[in-house]
């Protein structure tokens, strides 16, 4: 199948040698591309609604929070993300966000029946939020802790932006990356099988089992995580500029499992992620960056008057 990078990436063209401060490019990673997924096969009818998806609906702007989110953030800190149960009648479980939560819940717990089908659940508000200052930080990190996975349960970790097709899994369309923990595979925009990201499959997540996804702001580089262990940089110069838009947590899910999704309100397993440098809270919502008009001049909405 063809690649989707074309519809949505964000590539900058530099004449002459490139300043030694700028960050990379974006280049395919040097792993080979599987035509085929080694477990998770999605339909090919689904591959063509994507494709139609992605060229109707343009990525969306970033946007500013609107005022009683950044308060939430002041008072709340890292408790106010959580993730967005998906419309779609093939999502079938439950999402309880800390926010919703009356027992004190810290994280946000994801269980899903064996009937639900491929699904890609966002989180609420951007990890990455392209009008905002990064203010010294060196990027943003989350993770998941497998509680229950059945044997057809599966379980993707990754980015995206919105509009994205709730259908599919991260990774698999454009702007967004996943690490299948099926098969261990990374996805860019790659709808076909993906790439292998540990050697001889090594790492098989089951329960109890953590992985993060980690995004540096300075390289574009989106690196994941394994029961506290940071493993290699999966994708490099990816979502830059960082101003051109907001990036979501992409959680994928299909069949019967059972998740925590951790966005701070616990300790992280992989420890540089505890520190202030990497925690969402401070970037998202915090000094506004220099640019904060859209393309014509125009005021751009809150995140609040968007999504109402």
């Amino acid at each position: 199948m063809p690649s989707l990078f074309s519809l949505g990436k964000s590539k900058t063209k530099h004449q002459g040698q490139p300043s030694p401060s700028a960050p990379p490019e974006w280049a395919p990673a040097p792993e080979t591309s599987h035509q085929f997924g080694l477990k998770n096969e999605a339909p090919e009818q689904e591959f063509e609604a994507a494709e139609e998806f992605c060229a109707t609906y343009s990525v969306e702007p970033p946007r500013l929070l609107a005022t009683n989110i950044i308060e939430r953030i002041n008072t709340v800190g890292c408790k106010v993300w959580g993730l967005e149960t998906p419309r779609l009648s093939r999502f079938i479980g439950n999402i309880r966000n800390p926010e919703d939560a009356k027992n004190g819940d810290t994280v946000t717990r994801v269980e899903t029946s064996p009937l639900c089908g491929d699904s890609c659940i966002l989180s609420n508000y951007p990890l990455v939020a392209g009008l905002y200052e990064i203010q010294g930080k060196q990027g943003v990190y989350y993770e998941i802790t497998i509680i229950e996975m059945i044997e057809e349960g599966f379980v993707a970790v990754g980015t995206a932006c919105r509009p994205y097709p709730e259908y599919r899994l991260p990774g698999w369309n454009r702007l967004s990356a996943g690490l299948h923990l099926d098969d261990m595979r990374k996805f860019f925009e790659d709808p076909c099988g993906g790439r292998d990201y540990v050697p001889d499959n090594t790492i098989r997540p089951g329960s109890g089992d953590t992985v993060g996804c980690g995004f540096e702001f300075q390289t574009g580089t989106i690196f994941f995580t394994y029961n506290g262990m940071r493993l290699s940089d999966a994708f490099t110069g990816v979502y830059l500029p960082r101003t051109k838009q907001d990036v979501y947590a992409a959680v994928g899910v299909s069949g019967a499992v059972k998740i925590n999704v951790n966005f701070g309100g616990d300790c992280f397993r992989w420890p540089e992620g505890n520190e202030w440098s990497w925690r969402v809270e401070g970037q998202v919502g915090g000094n506004l960056g220099a640019t904060i008009e859209g393309p014509e001049g125009e005021d751009l909405p809150s995140y609040g008057e968007a999504s109402s």
